[in-house]
């Protein structure tokens, strides 16, 4: 028997996920060859949560569990592990199984019947579009789904954090009153939320996490060398020629790009430009992702205005623009991503803060100003 969940943003939540799961569901139904997921409800999605919160407040040996649930049959994933007896999904059964699940792309299988939900097993393998929620630390969780295709980060949904609801606007961004943002959007490498193309900026995003030191990386066109002005000379760390394996794997055909070792590939290239990163200095790479230096200085060129203020946003639903100090948006990496894209109006500058933060800055030629964008809760 479901218990009466207690935590009240997910109540406040469930029915918004169930219907995104019906409309991507539906909208995936008329793919073939795809084994796709069942829609969950609001009842089992609003009692799954619930679970995983009240579990990421306790302590188990000293350890808070970090565990992705998938809410799936058996008979939907390849060599599932199944346990002899079912358990029933509660905060204490989570705990206990949390240290053999810590690995990434383990998920403990969760499925409701009869009037409760129980813990099945483990997989590695889910279909497309299957709910997942995932427990980050104590009070942090985000629901997200599997891409169609399965290749690249999954698609978040939502981010509960404490009393904190933030769902994600996968239209609009959160910023559909405000025309001159959206177009500002246009310039930045931002992860599409459905379409299935890979995206370099999720994994270097996820990659930039892992070595939690925070790093600033500076997109610039590769037919010019403006972008130096605003360098300080001469660059400790050029990389000559410059390092082209994304661009590369990513101009192969469709026919190469069908075997499996391009994707691991293209995942060691990003990650090889990730762990760059956390080099003190920027990180330049072109709009192509072919690395030209790490370690670099950014000053502000001669006659140079230093940025007064920008404009925030998050793609939240319901969400507002601000207009702020950029030193307000973060410290120095976003101080120096303000005044290197206010400089440089066709450059674009990622900051990934230690506390895992992450935000995009890019020139707004409507607003005449710099329009910070940050997207952390894409990434989680």
């Amino acid at each position: 028997m479901l218990s009466e969940p207690t935590y009240l943003p997910a109540r406040m939540v469930a029915s918004t996920i169930e219907a995104h799961f019906t409309k991507h569901l539906l909208a995936a139904g008329s793919l073939k060859d795809e084994n796709l997921a069942t829609a969950p409800n609001s009842t089992i999605i609003e009692a799954v949560i619930d679970i995983a919160f009240w579990a990421s407040l306790r302590r188990e040996e000293g350890h808070s569990p970090t565990v992705s649930l998938a809410l799936l049959q058996p008979g939907q994933s390849d060599r599932p592990l199944i346990f002899g007896q079912k358990l029933r999904l509660t905060p204490q059964n989570l705990i206990k199984l949390a240290p053999a699940v810590e690995q990434p792309g383990i998920h403990i299988g969760v499925w409701p019947e009869g009037d409760d939900i129980f813990i099945w097993g483990t997989t590695h393998s889910i279909p497309a579009v299957c709910f997942v929620l995932e427990v980050i630390e104590p009070g942090l969780l985000v629901i997200k789904h599997r891409r169609v295709g399965g290749f690249g980060k999954f698609v978040n949904i939502a981010v509960l954090q404490g009393d904190q609801i933030k769902v994600l606007d996968e239209v609009t961004m959160g910023i559909a009153d405000c025309p001159s943002l959206l177009s500002s959007l246009e310039n930045m490498p931002l992860p599409s939320f459905i379409g299935e193309s890979f995206n370099v900026l999720v994994q270097l995003a996820a990659s930039m996490r892992v070595h939690k030191r925070g790093g600033l990386v500076l997109i610039v066109p590769p037919d010019t060398n403006d972008w130096e002005q605003s360098i300080v000379q001469p660059i400790k760390y050029p990389v000559t020629p410059a390092y082209s394996a994304i661009s590369e794997l990513l101009n192969l055909s469709d026919k190469e790009k069908n075997k499996l070792q391009w994707q691991e590939d293209l995942l060691e290239a990003i990650d090889l430009i990730g762990g760059f990163t956390a080099v003190d200095g920027a990180t330049i790479i072109t709009k192509q992702y072919d690395l030209l230096a790490f370690g670099v200085k950014v000053g502000r060129p001669e006659n140079s205005v230093p940025v007064g203020q920008i404009i925030f946003t998050e793609p939240i639903a319901q969400g507002k623009a601000v207009k702020m100090h950029p030193a307000q948006s973060g410290g120095t990496r976003h101080l120096a991503a303000a005044q290197f894209v206010s400089d440089q109006h066709d450059a674009v500058a990622l900051v990934a803060s230690q506390d895992g933060q992450f935000t995009v800055f890019a020139w707004s030629e409507q607003l005449n100003m710099v329009h910070a964008h940050r997207i952390d809760v894409l990434l989680l």
